[in-house]
């Protein structure tokens, strides 16, 4: 049974809820500690900044894999756990298996994976497989881009009763696809979506967001960037004064705070594979988050160089 919202802020007291009043983000007492979210189905609490991993692909006996490793070893130093990945981007999942495992960090990752096979044999084989290249558990299984979903989420449903996954979801990038996912996220018992959001594709705001935030359904945001037009937007333009006042010190936390002080469990993903920008993604989970004012603000802001 799903944690009511009541229920979820009461979980969260005892570690300091955020100032955003209704959001399903918490913090620890201690002001530096990282914000996290917590997972309406379970009460669970994850930190509140993931990792996407479309480029993580190529010869994992190759140097190409030190950079990546590198990043790994940042994103978890500084409090990362959220890593999402997928089949389709190309051998992402067995470079993330060895990875992981030779950095001595798979068993410390939430890992979500996905499958995309309208076939129920297909979608369990390929399942399957990501067990064995990811080297470990998967914690979230989501149905990709809502291909074959009745189907896969049948499989789904039955492996997380077994125990074989906690978390089943279901994701799209793509905005026509969006009321086909409000008719999903009503129709099963859904603990995560994945969509796109940002402050360059607010879609999802109209009616994803909210449906999620009344079917008690956490969030993976993609694209967080907005496939890179923010930093387009913005290259050359000084951090506004209003900055301060939620402790970003970069556009890009600027970006992913904006995303998690939304009032649903919002986890963006952004795709890394440098350890700076890891590192700077991380930062974003410390310190004050814009409220509903500030919100508006920077949605002025850039909507003014956009």
């Amino acid at each position: 049974m799903k944690l009511t919202r009541r229920e979820l802020i009461r979980l969260g007291a005892g570690a300091g809820v955020a100032s955003l009043a209704g959001s399903w983000t918490s913090l620890l007492a201690d002001a530096s500690a990282i914000h996290r979210v917590i997972i309406p189905s379970s009460g669970q609490q994850i930190p509140c900044v993931g990792i996407g991993t479309n480029r993580y692909r190529g010869n994992i006996a190759s140097t190409d894999m030190t950079p990546l490793a590198r990043t790994l070893e940042a994103f978890h130093k500084m409090g990362g756990q959220v890593i999402d990945t997928s089949p389709n981007y190309g051998n992402s999942e067995e470079v993330l298996g060895k990875l992981l495992s030779d950095l001595n960090l798979r068993d410390q990752v939430f890992m979500a994976t996905k499958v995309d096979r309208e076939d129920q044999a297909e979608g369990r084989q390929r399942m399957e497989t990501s067990f064995q290249q990811l080297r470990g558990p998967i914690d979230l299984m989501q149905v990709h881009n809502l291909r074959g979903t009745d189907v896969e989420l049948e499989t789904m449903m039955a492996w997380k009763k077994e125990g074989r996954f906690k978390y089943i979801g279901i994701t799209t990038h793509r905005v026509e696809q969006h009321a086909e996912m409000e008719r999903y996220m009503k129709k099963y018992p859904l603990d995560f979506i994945q969509v796109n959001y940002s402050l360059v594709d607010r879609a999802s705001a109209d009616r994803v967001l909210p449906l999620a935030i009344d079917q008690g359904i956490a969030v993976l945001v993609n694209r967080p960037f907005g496939n890179g037009k923010l930093f387009g937007a913005v290259k050359g333009v000084d951090l506004p004064g209003w900055a301060g006042d939620i402790d970003a010190s970069s556009w890009g936390q600027v970006f992913l705070k904006y995303i998690i002080s939304h009032p649903a469990a919002t986890v963006p993903i952004p795709g890394t594979t440098k350890p700076h920008h890891a590192e700077d993604n991380m930062q974003a989970m410390v310190g004050r988050m814009p409220d509903a004012g500030l919100r508006k603000e920077i949605e002025k802001t850039l909507d003014g160089l956009i």
